[in-house]
């Protein structure tokens, strides 16, 4: 087993977001230009797999969120309308203007707010397994208790996590696979080191304390639909097709995918299929 790792071309740099906080980016390979966003309990690395392989025909465009990875964690700015202005910040600052956005998890809420944002600096969307905050089914969405992670935070919630992060994540990569294996050992201990950085949880759980904002920014962005194709894939296991009937909420052109076996870790449960789907979707080809 080995942990998840980018190419070893793509090339990195620190972006300054005019929103106070400082991007770390990879980019690598050459043509149309393609941004990944990364989710909650992984870091970009999570995108190894798809990044790899879009490479051979694609910019990609792949920044850690703000409080996670190798990005800076400042007091604020967690709510995704804010977010999509770091992620503005970051693909300019590499010389693109349009870019297609793939994006998985929370990163589906930052990828969301991008394109609500800008959307003429869109050629396509991927979302991949997540709800957006406040566009239904949200009410029932969050009454799931194996979501209360989506409440716990603040200094307690930091002191009842500190030094047992792996505890933490184990409970969240468990309960949303289809294979219990998946993420691997190597995957888990990577990602759980970055978690445990100072101040790096504190980060994390301003993710979701910042959700109620969200539904409001949400509200306001779905008066208007988006245009652009957007791609809407969830796991047999999780999501599924509910991921689209949250898309079709607040985009007139979406395209289905279930990815069969597979639970909430696309990348890591079914890697061939799920980056299989985004580039055909990518060329604008029928997929199986």
């Amino acid at each position: 087993m080995a942990q998840p790792s980018l190419p070893a071309t793509f090339r990195d740099r620190t972006v300054t977001s005019p929103e106070g906080a400082s991007i770390f980016v990879r980019s690598g390979g050459s043509g149309p230009a393609v941004m990944l966003i990364h989710g909650y309990a992984e870091t970009s690395d999570s995108w190894a797999p798809l990044a790899a392989s879009l490479a051979k025909s694609y910019s990609v465009v792949v920044p850690d969120l703000r409080g996670i990875g190798r990005s800076s964690r400042p007091a604020g700015g967690y709510d995704k309308k804010t977010q999509a202005a770091d992620m503005r910040a970051v693909v300019t600052a590499l010389g693109h203007d349009r870019t297609s956005v793939v994006s998985h998890d929370i990163g589906i809420m930052v990828a969301y707010a991008y394109a609500a944002r800008y959307p003429d600096k869109v050629e396509r969307l991927v979302v991949m397994d997540a709800p957006l905050p406040g566009i239904a089914p949200w009410d029932d969405i969050v009454r799931n208790p194996a979501l209360w992670h989506f409440s716990f935070r603040g200094p307690d919630a930091e002191r009842l996590v500190e030094g047992r992060e792996r505890i933490y994540l184990d409970r969240i990569w468990n309960d949303f696979t289809g294979d219990r294996g998946k993420p691997d050992e190597a995957t888990r201990a990577f990602y759980a080191a970055q978690y445990a950085e100072p101040g790096a949880m504190r980060a994390g759980f301003a993710q979701f304390a910042a959700f109620s904002q969200d539904a409001e920014d949400n509200r306001v962005f779905q008066r208007t639909k988006l245009t652009m194709p957007v791609l809407a894939i969830g796991g047999e296991k999780s999501f599924g097709a509910v991921q689209a009937a949250v898309m079709r909420n607040v985009a007139t052109d979406v395209r289905e995918a279930v990815v069969p076996g597979s639970g909430h870790w696309l990348m890591e449960e079914s890697p061939a299929k799920t980056v299989a789907l985004i580039e055909a979707f990518l060329m604008d080809r029928a997929f199986a």
